[in-house]
């Protein structure tokens, strides 16, 4: 004799429910985080994301100042804010040697951050080895 309606959609909804519930548990823990994206990248890779992070924060925030002003402004989304359009020849052009040009200055500032601390470095220990030396060979002690 045949099942019942109801049974059979009830068997419906449990495997349903059942094969949801099994993909949402594998996602929740085989999914890594974040962090533990950054921390498997190799230092190279982890020393380029965190040089590139200002700059993400930056490109952010003049976003966010595009939508604020698209958002007071009355006008169609088309006609307001800086955005120019994709459709239109070289529009992206400009902004990516923009980007490009934000970014090789961030780089080369870094590099003389650097640059400089390793001098300041250097001058520090010649400044002791000198001393030192001053100190073994003085003159004064021969006498």
């Amino acid at each position: 004799m045949d099942k019942p309606l109801w049974l059979r959609w009830l068997k419906v909804y449990a495997y349903g429910g059942a094969i949801i519930a099994t993909g949402v548990v594998l996602f929740k823990y085989t999914t890594p985080s974040d962090e533990e994206l950054i921390k498997a990248l190799s230092p190279e890779l982890r020393l380029q994301f965190e040089r590139e992070r200002q700059l993400r924060q930056a490109e952010q925030q003049e976003l966010m100042k595009i939508v604020q002003e698209t958002a007071r402004s009355k006008d169609p989304i088309w006609k307001t804010g800086s955005i120019d359009s994709p459709w239109e020849r070289n529009a992206g052009q400009q902004s990516r040697e923009q980007f490009q040009r934000l970014k090789a200055e961030e780089i080369q500032r870094e590099e003389l951050n650097r640059i400089r601390q390793e001098l300041q470095q250097i001058r520090q220990e010649s400044t002791i080895k000198t001393q030192e030396s001053v100190q073994k060979h003085s003159w004064w002690k021969i006498w």
